[in-house]
């Protein structure tokens, strides 16, 4: 019993506290961001006719107007999104391909 209990420890010991003889230390990486790509006319509309949109007084405006404004928002980001600047991975395809990262 006294045997088993240590071997067990033993091995708990090794699995859950991190092992830090094996730790390297590196050089940080400084990452530079790459140079933004120039956004075509039309998205930049989209996008600033969205900043005028958050900088209404929204308080003074009817429901029916609210509803409208929140209409717009979503049809400009819906086109932003369909322009194709930018790739869109969605959450259960990134728990797929984590976990087939981890199995293989």
């Amino acid at each position: 019993m006294k045997k088993s209990l240590i071997i067990l420890l033993m091995m708990v010991s090794l699995v859950a506290l991190p092992n830090t003889m094996m730790a390297a230390e590196k050089a940080p990486i400084h990452a530079t961001a790459p140079a933004p790509a120039e956004i075509p006319a039309e998205v930049q509309v989209m996008l600033n006719r969205l900043e005028e949109i958050k900088e209404l007084d929204k308080s003074e405006l009817s429901s029916s107007e609210k509803k409208a404004l929140r209409k717009e928002v979503r049809k400009i980001k819906k086109d932003v999104r369909a322009s194709g600047n930018g790739l869109y991975i969605s959450s259960g395809a990134i728990i797929i391909i984590l976990l087939l990262i981890i199995i293989l």
